[in-house]
């Protein structure tokens, strides 16, 4: 049986890629970093402040994400969307998971190309 410890390495390095994904579907709707916490968890994709944080920065930085503060609120908020470059790259990546999960799914399945 595997343990614990192998597991749980084998599934964060799965689901490192899929955050990127997650968040630039999720953040399609602008969002708050906490609120996009909540949500990506909510969705089965358990994420550490201390990772989404930087990814968002990073993101950003990339020119996947835009990002404007809202000081409307008692507590100054800064909101994150999805800008067009990362649509388009969103695009594209999901694409490239419908093919890794199409090629999975006939190595399990069988099925010769």
């Amino acid at each position: 049986m595997v343990s614990d410890d192998i597991l749980r390495t084998h599934l964060q390095e799965l689901r490192r890629g899929t955050v990127v994904v997650a968040s630039l579907v999720a953040l399609r709707r602008p969002d708050y970093g906490y609120a996009l916490l909540q949500r990506l968890t909510d969705h089965g994709f358990p994420v550490d402040a201390n990772t989404l944080y930087p990814l968002l920065r990073r993101l950003e930085d990339q020119g996947l994400l835009t990002s404007e503060w809202n000081t409307e609120e008692s507590r100054p908020r800064k909101f994150y969307r999805t800008s067009a470059e990362g649509a388009s790259l969103l695009d594209r990546l999901l694409a490239d998971l419908s093919a890794v999960q199409t090629s999975v799914t006939g190595l399990i399945e069988g099925v010769e190309r």
